[in-house]
């Protein structure tokens, strides 16, 4: 698109004309930002098309990251520096008159993570791109984020940090790639050729519209994805199954409930309908991930779900995602007529589990009437987990008979997820080498005892190059 500054500047105010009929001498900062981030997105998008072509051609191995969080910063700076045009776009914009800090300044953190977990989560897709890896992130894109801290009359307030009030120009909406995902309703289960056939009904249908941010590798032609998914309504679905076509309140409390799916990072869970919203957004994250996932799988890829393992694999981020694992189960057993031993073996090889805790008390956990209300289906499927991971531990292990309770997914009233995951999963791993040894010889030493290969650890870090390469100019000065 330019390799040039004379190209680069045609390029620059052309763009800006376009998109908002002005001049550089009438245009805002802001205004500037967002020409420079689309024309280097769109700068990027034939290597997008093109490392996507390549992973599907070649049948690649593809990991994808599910992550409630992706703390990923600004990524002007660190877009222009990966794709090795930042000195010329910074010396082409000095003689236009325009200072590029400023323009990074314009630049509004994406509302989409608060802490380690997700700043790990976004180094993680950096490095994957860098390294000329096939590794793709999934999570929620919220419309707010956390909130806000003011101080208004000497008091401290939450705002809402409407982050998205301006255009995110690294987004690219894909409403054909949108699927639905299911809340709440019945199962009725019959008995017919010799099988079990699970028949979900009456539930509210949610749709999730994915927004795909691209992952541009350090000096290289790779670009994967962060795939976000947006909560929206089916007006069709709503009016069908739902209400009268008069009953526009319904349908306006209707709309409210799915729009909140999508808007807080961690919303309040000290009450019911906390919980529940949380647990809404987790489950609405793994569906429409994997539902996603395996229609690619299926249609690149056209191999049986029985060599799923070897070209996908499924990182959790902690046990936030962990519905990953009956999820999975419902679309192989559900959707795609496998049987329930078949099904077991593709998801225990696919999905791998990221512990961040020592703490057993800290590790996440639903009171059972919320998540059969919820996900029937799903809580269907974690009882029969739940039932044969208890059998293979009376049976397999009958010394650690008395401790079933304890080590079961479902006990005292509560799903627990990081058992759920552990169970699930081929791949139990810690943040640091101590960690890992705390959780295998004390937090869950008894799950190490049934699993030893599983456990394993992977000491994180965090990528600095962003960081080196600018500060290098600081130093020089």
């Amino acid at each position: 698109m330019f390799t040039s500054k004379k190209q680069f500047k045609k390029n620059f105010t052309k763009l800006l004309e376009e998109k908002f009929g002005k001049s550089l001498a009438e245009s805002s900062n802001l205004e500037l930002y967002q020409t420079l981030g689309t024309l280097i997105r769109k700068k990027v998008s034939k290597q997008w098309i093109a490392t996507n072509k390549y992973y599907q051609e070649h049948k690649e191995k593809q990991v994808y990251y599910f992550s409630m969080e992706f703390l990923l910063g600004r990524l002007l700076e660190s877009n222009l520096l990966n794709s090795g045009v930042l000195q010329l776009c910074k010396e082409s914009l000095e003689e236009l008159g325009i200072d590029l800090e400023n323009l990074f300044e314009e630049e509004h953190d994406a509302g989409l993570g608060n802490g380690g977990l997700g700043r790990l989560a976004a180094c993680f897709l950096d490095s994957l791109a860098s390294l000329e890896l096939p590794g793709h992130g999934c999570g929620i894109r919220y419309k707010y984020g956390l909130f806000q801290q003011k101080m208004i009359n000497g008091h401290q307030v939450e705002l809402p940090d409407y982050w998205l009030k301006e255009d995110y120009v690294w987004e690219v909406r894909r409403p054909d790639k949108a699927v639905n995902v299911r809340f709440g309703g019945k199962v009725d289960v019959t008995y017919e050729n010799d099988k079990l056939n699970f028949h979900h009904h009456s539930y509210e249908t949610v749709v999730a519209v994915p927004y795909d941010v691209p992952i541009i590798g350090y000096h290289n032609h790779t670009v994967n994805t962060l795939r976000l998914f947006n909560a929206e309504t089916n007006m069709s679905n709503f009016m069908n199954d739902q209400v009268q076509q008069t009953d526009y309140y319904s349908y306006l409390d209707y709309k409210r409930s799915v729009e909140q799916i999508s808007e807080f990072l961690y919303p309040d869970d000290s009450y019911f309908e906390g919980k529940l919203l949380r647990l809404k957004q987790q489950y609405f994250l793994v569906s429409a991930g994997l539902q996603s996932i395996i229609r690619t799988y299926k249609d690149k890829y056209k191999l049986p779900l029985a060599q799923l393992p070897d070209k996908i694999a499924i990182q959790i981020n902690d046990t936030h995602p962990s519905l990953v694992v009956p999820e999975l189960m419902r679309i192989l057993l559900d959707d795609e007529g496998l049987g329930w031993d078949d099904a077991w073996e593709i998801t225990t090889k696919t999905v791998a589990y990221t512990n961040h805790t020592t703490l057993s008390e800290a590790l996440e956990k639903w009171p059972i009437d919320i998540v059969q209300s919820l996900l029937p289906r799903i809580y269907m499927i974690i009882e029969e987990m739940n039932e044969r991971f208890c059998q293979l531990i009376y049976f397999n292990h009958p010394d650690m008979r008395d401790k079933i309770d304890r080590l079961a997914i479902i006990s005292y009233g509560q799903v627990h997820m990081a058992h759920l995951a552990i169970a699930g999963s081929f791949s139990v791993n810690g943040v640091a080498k101590i960690h890992t040894e705390i959780l295998k010889n004390k937090e869950m030493k008894d799950f190490h005892t049934i699993f030893p290969e599983k456990f394993n650890n992977k000491t994180n870090g965090i990528t600095h190059r962003r960081w080196l390469m600018t500060i290098a100019d600081v130093i020089r000065s």
